[in-house]
């Protein structure tokens, strides 16, 4: 693991977001615009007729930037398989080798899910020095989840051996760390009335038992190694990428904020994690993302439908559609 480097937020001219993989396809939108923000959908594949884009539980997100010409991209999380991620990755002309570098969100199998079968597939075109981004190390440690009768199965857990054999390097962000044009935004605080989702279990840290104990050793997750992919677009301000969100969007938000130094918030883009959430909760959410002011919301993945119905009664002007294939623009 590589050390983190002294911070200082970068400024990109321009942010593209393309969705490689979520839960939802549809190929007959009508075209949309926003003031804020160039929205590209996708719908049949030219000279690709006889095939389509595939849909799955799971995000996977192609960043790219521009800063003074020179282009920078990401591949953030890979959604639950490698099949659905390289369908798409072929369907859509993106072209690993022109990738800079990789980032996992948190260790929840639909966001690495697809991640070792994308390098085994691409890794001899990619760059000699390619790194994974964590947030920390426990983003590789094994996850549980209860099965209907309430016992915990295993959810596996980040391959970390293919990864090393490939010669991907791992490089953990605890604190804000310097991207090229984007950054990390670290340990995501919790200083709001948040609370942190989502039904995950890790193993104890410290404990050693037999497959037998193992039931008692498991603890609730509450998600240490979370960090958020985020860009200050020149003249726009700061666009805030929560994958998940599990220690709340708003702390996501702030967080970024604290570390970019800036109050000026652009874009939230993601999953905001609240598909559960109680009502009296969500309007809280709602009033606390209002007071940040975003120009554009674009809710994704776990956001729920009831958070994305609230969004587009209350800030109808700042929400907007997302799409498996679509391709979000900031900055021009």
């Amino acid at each position: 693991m590589q050390a983190t480097t002294p911070f200082e937020a970068p400024v990109v001219d321009e942010l593209s977001v393309r969705v490689v993989v979520d839960s939802h396809y549809e190929r007959f939108l009508p075209k949309a615009s926003h003031p804020h923000v160039r929205i590209e959908h996708v719908g049949r594949i030219p000279g690709r007729q006889m095939t389509t884009l595939a849909a799955e539980w799971g995000l996977s997100l192609h960043l790219s930037s521009v800063r003074a010409g020179a282009r920078a991209q990401y591949l953030l999380d890979f959604g639950y398989t490698p099949e659905v991620l390289n369908r798409n990755i072929d369907l859509l002309n993106i072209d690993p080798a022109a990738i800079n570098g990789l980032i996992l969100s948190h260790g929840h199998r639909d966001h690495f899910g697809g991640m070792e079968g994308f390098i085994l597939q691409h890794r001899s075109r990619m760059r000699s020095d390619l790194a994974l981004y964590i947030g920390g190390e426990t983003a590789l440690r094994e996850k549980w989840v209860k099965d209907p009768d309430g016992e915990p199965e295993p959810w596996g857990a980040v391959n970390s051996s293919a990864l090393r054999a490939h010669k991907v390097a791992m490089v953990c962000c605890p604190t804000p760390r310097v991207l090229e044009g984007a950054f990390s935004s670290g340990y995501i605080e919790r200083q709001s009335f948040e609370q942190v989702t989502g039904g995950t279990l890790v193993q104890d840290d410290g404990g050693h038992y037999s497959e037998a104990e193992r039931r008692g050793e498991l603890v609730r997750d509450m998600h240490p190694d979370e960090h958020a992919t985020c860009y200050i677009v020149k003249s726009r301000g700061l666009v805030v990428i929560s994958s998940c969100g599990h220690t709340g969007i708003v702390n996501t938000v702030k967080t970024a904020m604290a570390a970019a130094n800036v109050d000026r918030v652009h874009a939230v883009v993601g999953g905001f994690h609240l598909g559960m959430a109680k009502p009296e909760y969500l309007q809280h959410s709602l009033r606390e993302l209002e007071a940040l002011s975003p120009d554009v919301i674009i809710p994704m993945h776990c956001t729920g439908v009831p958070f994305i119905q609230m969004l587009r009664e209350r800030m109808p002007e700042k929400v907007v559609y997302s799409n498996v294939a679509t391709r979000f623009t900031f900055g021009v």
